[in-house]
């Protein structure tokens, strides 16, 4: 009964998750890489946008900067890697360890960075 209860459907119910980091838009002019939506990646990950450049600039051991909306980094990046580096930013200074909830900020007292979480009010230290 439940098989043919199924095949009735015609909407099968998909894994929703609330937190999906947007792809980057990659633009490769001559020797320097520009991620045009780097703004609305910070602005979804909830972070500053200087905080998540100088992640991804100590990373890729390069230099780069702010333009309005938009990141310039200094070399050719492939989207791939950029892209595994913003998942990398939002598994060390987004996402929660204890309930794996996106609702957290980071705090900082004195030398030390905190992640404090909304949800579950865990609070982690976090590296720099």
């Amino acid at each position: 009964m439940l098989s043919r209860a199924l095949s009735q459907i015609t909407v099968k119910p998909s894994k929703w998750e609330r937190f999906e980091i947007p792809k980057s838009q990659i633009l490769t002019i001559g020797n320097r890489t520009i991620i045009s939506n780097f703004k609305e990646i910070a602005d979804v990950l909830n972070r500053s946008p200087e905080h998540l450049l100088n992640f991804i600039l100590h990373e890729l051991a390069t230099a780069g900067s702010l333009e309005e909306s938009r990141a310039i980094l200094h070399g050719k990046h492939a989207k791939s890697s950029i892209d595994s580096l913003i998942g990398r930013y939002a598994k060390i200074y987004v996402i929660c360890p204890v309930c794996r909830k996106s609702d957290t900020q980071l705090k900082k007292e004195k030398r030390l960075s905190l992640m404090v979480c909304g949800a579950c009010g865990a609070i982690s230290p976090v590296r720099g």
